[in-house]
């Protein structure tokens, strides 16, 4: 081991890792707060977010929906820091991925479906909020390409909604729950890309560290978890990540 490896990075083998929309920006989706995320460009762009609003307003729907026919997810990749986490799972180190994205290009990386919990759902599945049927949702898109503005459930007519959170619904109680249980047993948690503003999901750093947890945080903007994080990296998560992962790997394991 180095003698210049830090010491959050030393003798780790229980890893979680929090990511945020940062982590996909080099993949090209955009993220939503940035300094030119979308919803800074466009502040109304957020109320076809909004559980509320989606649910009564057909038009929200159609908007919702036209968002999300193009969306430059569909045709990401999975880029360097997907795949400088996915390296982490290795013999030695147990890693569990506790993410906010919704893009699924962490287990394109290579990481087992197992391993990583989607705390704001997945753009991949579609839902009728009416009998809860489930489909992909490119059958979806197939439909709003086609020409329907707001597509119903086929089997009983109710709304469809993507399978993600939004503003005004509550986490899936028991993955919450479970991230809970993974940070309290984790020895570091390293938050990247995330602005760590959203809860509950960002006061899983503070329950990390009550629980004895070292945090690392890897954000281009301050948070509000930087006062207790072990060290804050501001830099490119491309270049930060593969960084982080090779420390970790380099270093010897502790039971």
């Amino acid at each position: 081991m180095n003698a210049s490896t830090p010491v959050w990075a030393q003798h780790v083998s229980r890893v979680a890792m929090l990511t945020g929309a940062g982590v996909s920006t080099a993949s090209g989706i955009p993220d939503y707060r940035g300094p030119d995320g979308v919803w800074t460009r466009d502040p109304s762009a957020a109320e076809a977010f909004t559980y509320d609003r989606f649910m009564a307003d057909a038009q929200v729907r159609a908007r919702f929906w036209r968002t999300y026919l193009d969306h430059a997810a569909w045709g990401a990749e999975p880029n360097p820091a997907h795949r400088a986490i996915a390296s982490l799972d290795r013999p030695g180190l147990a890693l569990r991925v506790l993410t906010q994205n919704i893009d699924g290009l962490q287990q394109r990386a290579g990481l087992a479906e197992r391993k990583v919990l989607e705390l704001h759902g997945t753009m991949h599945r579609t839902d009728c909020t009416g009998c809860r049927r489930g489909v992909p949702t490119t059958e979806v898109r197939a439909r709003v390409a086609a020409g329907e503005d707001d597509p119903r459930c086929t089997a009983c007519g109710g709304i469809l909604k993507l399978g993600t959170v939004l503003f005004g619904e509550r986490l899936n109680a028991r993955l919450l729950g479970d991230a809970a249980a993974i940070v309290s047993a984790s020895q570091l948690v390293v938050a990247a890309g995330s602005s760590l503003i959203v809860n509950p999901v960002a006061s899983l750093c503070a329950l990390a560290v009550e629980r004895g947890a070292q945090l690392v945080i890897i954000n281009r903007d301050p948070t509000p978890y930087d006062a207790i994080a072990a060290e804050v990296i501001r830099e490119d998560l491309v270049a930060a990540l593969p960084r982080v992962a090779g420390l970790l790997t380099a270093a010897p394991a502790r039971a």
